[in-house]
């Protein structure tokens, strides 16, 4: 730990809390369908596509309208982004590698990884998806994926806000306007920031270069920038190439690498500031925003601090020979990044639901690839993917003001609206179905030694925590990896690709069954008994809920997992 790895952090911080601002009030006009400075060139554009697809803008929806609209939506991109995927090797137009089909169970798994904003990748980019498919097929679900997730965030805060109302929005409306003015119009200028860094963007074929040597490498390329800009600001993560954000095409500078890291968390930190501004309370914004901010940077400090420490089986040998103890960690990092750039990027891609990596999650110590996993395994609630991290803490703050009505003996409140039984069990409907699946499949494959451990790299406790951060990972809709596992067979494919679904729609549907009962809700106001939910206090409260529910649910495999694993290094025994 350097201040050099501490000035990094704090320039990150300050740049990022400088951003939310101005983006978040950006946002509260764009969903609420207020002027925005790009209304002369995009609201032709919108007239135009609610025309040709039949939408009544002006014709609001119930929550379970805006479910079902939500749920045929996705399940129709999936069924055509697997159906492109299969044909791609009869498809030759921008498939200049001539690449074949993918195959029927990697086919699925990609369809739901990248239509439930995981990205989780069982395949190697470069060699498996051409053109078309990466830019027609997965760099679309980029966008409307995180489109989505935006929705369900704004119908979630019109439930908190509305006084008696039916209606939480337009599902049709609250998608194309977060792609038409935030996500474009942002990678478009975002691309063009990477092209200018050295990212590729063109349509020729692989390069076949002579090394000196006297072999032939391939360098790969393509559409890079394009998918990148759209990959970080969308919380998505699936990389171009198989290295992912350590890639030189996808990551080349230290500015890049900063670009990368604001992307991913600003429009989840600025929604906090929508959230004030729209339901009338920023200081409630600017409490949730600092709980998020509190537990990364925690959960930094931790991997930093983990990763900087030399590895105890190196150290006890070096100092036997009496020499200098080398520095920290360096397995699976890249040189140009270091220690401090490889674990602010990990707590940073695994706070939000993005998944893009520039060091391997599987190097790193025990107790900094459990950080990382518990990161995921908190609902990814720290500032969460794109819109998901919003109604993620929403259902937290839900129950943190529940707990706090239990303590004064009244009934619960938030913002003028009563929390009662049903929004308790919407939410912890919300609260259990992560850890249920989590869990149950985790148990499913390591009890299956054909199925679940044939596939693992390392045995113990290491391995353990391999299968256990897949489905946290799938769940979570994250896609980072402990790449030790070799995820690449059916049942892992087809078993990865339900738990990402349920991950993404299970949990969806409670927050908007949650939003239209709020919607209906009668405004009261605040009494002296009123818990405020603008105050450092508060702040405290909805960290203490999330870490009491995330330790109380997770511990224990934890405990047999990195835990168990950090105290038997240790004692000198790897895995």
């Amino acid at each position: 730990m350097t201040i050099n790895g501490w000035l990094q952090f704090a320039v990150f911080s300050i740049v990022l809390l400088a951003l939310v601002k101005p983006l978040g009030l950006y946002l509260a006009r764009v969903l609420e369908g207020g002027r925005t400075w790009l209304d002369p060139v995009l609201r032709p554009f919108e007239r135009l596509i609610y025309k040709l697809s039949g939408v009544k803008a002006d014709q609001e929806m119930n929550w379970r309208e805006y479910a079902f609209a939500l749920l045929g939506f996705s399940a129709v991109s999936l069924l055509l982004t697997y159906a492109l995927e299969r044909l791609q090797g009869a498809i030759q137009w921008l498939n200049p590698q001539h690449l074949a089909g993918v195959e029927q169970a990697l086919a699925w798994n990609t369809a739901a990884s990248f239509t439930t904003n995981t990205n989780w990748q069982s395949y190697t980019p470069e060699t498996t998806m051409s053109y078309l498919t990466q830019m027609a097929g997965l760099a679309y679900h980029n966008f409307t994926s995180a489109a989505v997730g935006i929705a369900v965030a704004v119908a979630l805060i019109r439930g908190v806000k509305r006084t008696e109302s039916g209606t939480i929005g337009n599902f049709w409306v609250d998608a194309t306007r977060s792609i038409l003015y935030v996500l474009l119009p942002a990678c478009v200028i975002f691309a063009l920031l990477l092209i200018w860094q050295g990212v590729p963007q063109n349509l020729h074929p692989y390069t076949q270069a002579a090394t000196l040597e006297a072999q032939t490498q391939t360098i790969a390329q393509g559409p890079v920038a394009s998918q990148e800009a759209i990959k970080m600001l969308g919380t998505n993560g699936g990389g171009f190439f198989n290295a992912n954000s350590a890639h030189p095409f996808e990551n080349p500078t230290p500015l890049t690498n900063l670009l990368e890291m604001l992307a991913i968390f600003v429009i989840p930190g600025a929604l906090t500031v929508t959230l004030g501004r729209l339901t009338g309370s920023p200081g409630h914004g600017w409490a949730v925003l600092a709980a998020m901010f509190v537990l990364f940077a925690v959960g930094f400090t931790t991997i930093y601090w983990s990763e900087s420490q030399p590895h105890p089986l190196i150290h006890g040998a070096v100092q036997a020979n009496t020499a200098t103890a080398p520095g920290g960690n360096m397995e699976g990092k890249e040189v140009r990044f270091g220690i401090t750039d490889s674990s602010l990027f990990a707590t940073i891609t695994t706070d939000a639901s993005c998944g893009a990596v520039n060091a391997m999650h599987d190097s790193f110590t025990p107790l900094g690839g459990m950080v990382v996993m518990t990161n995921i395994m908190l609902g990814e609630v720290v500032f969460g993917g794109v819109g998901a991290g919003l109604y993620g803490v929403l259902i937290f703050v839900v129950v943190s003001v529940f707990i706090a009505g239990l303590m004064v003996g009244r009934t619960p409140e938030y913002l003028g609206k009563k929390i009662e039984a049903y929004d308790v069990k919407m939410a912890m409907l919300y609260v259990l179905i992560f850890p249920l699946i989590i869990l149950a499949l985790t148990a499913a494959f390591v009890l299956s030694p054909n199925i679940g451990l044939s596939a693992l790299n390392n045995a113990g406790p290491h391995g353990l925590s391999e299968i256990l951060y897949a489905f946290t990972s799938a769940v979570g809709n994250n896609g980072s990896a402990f790449a030790g596992l070799s995820a690449n067979t059916w049942w892992y494919n087809v078993a990865l690709g339900f738990a990402m679904l349920a991950g993404r729609f299970l949990m969806i549907v409670p927050v908007l069954a949650l939003a239209g009962n709020l919607a209906q809700k009668k405004s009261i106001p605040p009494s002296p008994g009123t818990f405020p939910v603008n105050t450092p206090l508060f702040t405290v409260l909805l960290i203490s809920v999330i870490l009491i529910m995330g330790a109380l649910t997770f511990f224990p495999a934890l405990s047999l997992g990195p835990i168990l694993e950090h105290l038997l290094l240790h004692a000198g025994q790897l895995f």
